[in-house]
């Protein structure tokens, strides 16, 4: 049998199998999100769909495991918005997320594109494209302060 790991009560717990379902107390353990988060998850991607036994328990399956962990990295460490991670699924798919998302470390396969911004600040900074670093930084600044002002304006 695997070793025992602890739970978040500080007991030991045995390990499951990778090909075990899991509760949501246990995957949002695994990646260290509140399970209303995954809950709100579910309601925003309809493509989480955990299996849904007695009680309503919710029961998920490895593949969910690794979508939700995709979809954590593109939100918590790429800086994705809901409507950028939604238009990543649409556009390249849930195997490709959820490939993202294998391992702590794991590389994407193909890198997404960051979601646009509601100011569109990359339209405002090709009008100063220069050829020295004095133009790049200025382009940068305005990249920044259009997205800040998108914002503030929401």
């Amino acid at each position: 049998m695997a070793s025992d790991q602890e739970n978040s009560d500080g007991r030991s717990a045995p390990r499951k199998s990778p090909d075990a379902f899991r509760t949501i107390s246990e995957v949002s353990d695994e990646l260290t999100v509140p399970q209303h988060v995954l809950r709100f998850w579910e309601s925003k991607f309809t493509q989480i769909r955990p299996l849904k036994r007695g009680g309503r328990r919710r029961y998920y399956r490895p593949e969910d495991v690794l979508l939700l962990r995709g979809i954590r990295r593109l939100l918590y460490e790429d800086g994705y918005t809901i409507k950028g991670v939604q238009k990543v699924l649409k556009e390249r798919g849930v195997r490709s997320v959820a490939n993202g998302g294998r391992e702590e470390g794991a590389v994407p396969a193909a890198s997404p594109a960051p979601a646009p911004s509601l100011a569109a600040p990359l339209d405002a900074a090709e009008i100063v494209r220069d050829e020295n670093q004095d133009g790049i930084n200025l382009q940068r600044l305005l990249a920044e302060l259009d997205e800040i002002r998108g914002m503030l304006t929401r």
